[in-house]
């Protein structure tokens, strides 16, 4: 095998399979932090972050969008 073969071969697998591990632990900490949202939506009462977190969304109707600044 020659030199160029050698390289492009370790580029592929440390790219790829780089990346491709990058991916899979960013896609599992982003579902556990939408499994987690859900549970803390389905919580009787809700949780104080999240009642201020809704609060500060704008409302069906409003023509400036809320939010905090007003």
């Amino acid at each position: 095998m020659t030199i160029l073969w050698s390289a492009a071969f370790g580029w592929f697998i440390g790219f790829f399979f780089g990346v491709g591990c990058s991916l899979a632990v960013l896609y599992s900490i982003y579902l556990g932090g939408y499994r987690a949202a859900v549970k803390d939506s389905q919580r009787d009462p809700p949780p104080e972050r999240l009642s201020r977190a809704l609060a500060k969304l704008p409302r069906a109707g409003d023509v400036h969008g809320g939010g905090a600044r007003g």
